[in-house]
């Protein structure tokens, strides 16, 4: 059900040609009475020019008040209708103090004196006080109505500016979540796809590799794809629930990379550090296991972790030169860049770059006491 409220707010304010066509109608009805009475104790031919030259001149009372107020105040000096000179000093007055504002002022009591000038045919003192009451009882109201006009002008705009704003927060928040969910599934996929590649690959070059072997291969597959699929419901049930407690197992995600045939090396772990900074070193190492596999196929590597979360971590993935081909480069190489990010929002750095045996060294380094921006690491 509509408010009354609501109703008002629907009503929508009269345009500026509606009410320059309500002033010149209005007009129009007092050069009629002003001609038929008259107003004025001149000619009626003069009274009509008068009052239809004025009144005429109300249509551009937005674009020039000023010289509608000063044709207005002719015009009510020799017809006697003081619609137009009210018009023009109501238009103006939005001046304020300024110099319009004073002209206004002037017209205004000119035109008020002029008037009794030509009805009584003496110019006294005793109407001036009449005419600066009357300019002032058109130009303060006038004035007043122009300021909260503008006021209101005003607000609305910072209304629908603020608004615009709030849809742009909105828009960057949604960006900056599907970047998120984009960076997890690619560390999750990206991870657990290669080390079911891996055992794939250990079925396929051994076609006829014992039945106990292929059954184990088979389970170690099938318990990989298991694992992706709980890891995704976990990222899925984070992302919907705003945060993420679960402790990374670095120990268990190293063990998974040997049992695929791996020689990798563990120094060191995450049990000590705060959960963001744990998640951000098993995102590092799960990326870097990835590359090594990728570029490095068959060659040791080595996974350390050292510093405290008091003085900093170090986190580094080393690979030593592959014997083998690299692999053809698959993904879209994001990877690196997504992880760069996650280190950055919790206020690390991460690098990569060959190192002096002919290997491939990542390393990634975060400040002490970072367990106050688990929120940001997440």
């Amino acid at each position: 059900m509509v408010t009354y409220r609501e109703a008002l707010r629907r009503v929508r304010a009269p345009g500026p040609r509606a009410i320059s066509v309500a002033s010149v109608t209005v007009c129009l009805f007092l050069t009629v009475l002003a001609v038929k009475t008259p107003w004025a104790p001149l000619p009626r031919v003069v009274i009509a020019a008068a009052a239809l030259v004025a009144t005429g001149a109300v249509w551009f009372r937005d674009r020039w008040p000023t010289a509608v107020a000063a044709v207005g105040a002719g015009a009510y000096a020799l017809s006697g209708n003081p619609g137009p000179l009210l018009i023009g000093l109501f238009s103006g007055a939005g001046a304020r103090l300024g110099a319009r504002f004073a002209a206004l002022a002037v017209i205004g009591v000119a035109g008020f004196v002029a008037q009794q000038w030509v009805d009584d045919g003496r110019l006294g003192t005793d109407a001036l006080v009449p005419a600066l009451a009357a300019t002032a009882a058109v130009l303060v109201p006038g004035g007043y109505v122009a300021t909260r006009r503008e006021l209101t002008r005003s607000l609305r705009e910072r209304a629908e500016r603020a608004e615009a704003e709030r849809h742009l927060r909105d828009e960057q928040a949604r960006a900056a979540e599907r970047g998120r969910i984009a960076r997890e599934m690619h560390d999750v996929l990206a991870h657990k796809v290669t080390l079911i590649s891996l055992h794939a690959g250990g079925l396929e070059v051994n076609p006829g590799a014992a039945p106990a072997r292929i059954e184990r291969e088979a389970a170690l597959i099938r318990g990989t794809a298991q694992e992706a699929l709980e890891e995704l419901r976990k990222i899925v049930g984070v992302l919907r629930a705003g945060h993420d407690d679960i402790f990374p197992d670095l120990r268990r995600l190293v063990e998974s990379w040997a049992a695929a045939g791996n020689i990798v090396t563990l120094h060191g772990d995450l049990d000590t550090l705060p959960v963001a900074t744990a998640r951000a070193a098993y995102r590092l190492v799960q990326e870097g296991l990835t590359n090594a596999h990728k570029h490095a196929f068959g060659a040791p590597v080595t996974v350390s972790v050292t510093g405290s979360p008091q003085d900093g971590i170090t986190i580094t993935v080393t690979n030593e030169r592959s014997l083998q081909p690299a692999a053809a480069p698959s993904g879209a190489g994001a990877g690196l860049v997504g992880l760069a990010e996650r280190f950055r929002l919790i206020g690390g750095t991460v690098r990569g770059a060959p190192d002096d045996g002919g290997g491939w060294r990542l390393e990634g380094r975060l400040p002490g006491d970072t367990h106050d921006q688990n929120a940001a690491g997440g």
